[in-house]
């Protein structure tokens, strides 16, 4: 998929978990939607955007949820290969 199609897609999902009062609780939110929602292929792909540029482009929040999946992605990396996340 195109990286620009799913900066836009992180940014608004963002948007919408911005009127959260809780940042980190937000972040989390925004992390659990791509989790959810996102097809694994989605979330491999903005997860190499995020490593390898930082995830430019991507509001702060957008910023702070994708770092959160990052992160949760790589505890689950078996022996090089993704693990399903459970919900």
């Amino acid at each position: 998929m195109n990286i620009d199609l799913l900066i836009k897609m992180a940014n608004e999902i963002s948007a919408y978990f911005a009127a959260e009062p809780d940042a980190e609780q937000a972040a989390k939110d925004v992390a659990g939607h791509l989790k959810r929602y996102w097809e694994p292929r989605m979330r491999r792909q903005m997860i190499m955007y995020y490593e390898e540029r930082q995830g430019a482009g991507l509001s702060e929040l957008a910023l702070r949820g994708v770092g959160l999946l990052a992160a949760a992605e790589a505890t689950h990396d078996i022996g090089g290969r993704h693990e399903s996340m459970s919900n």
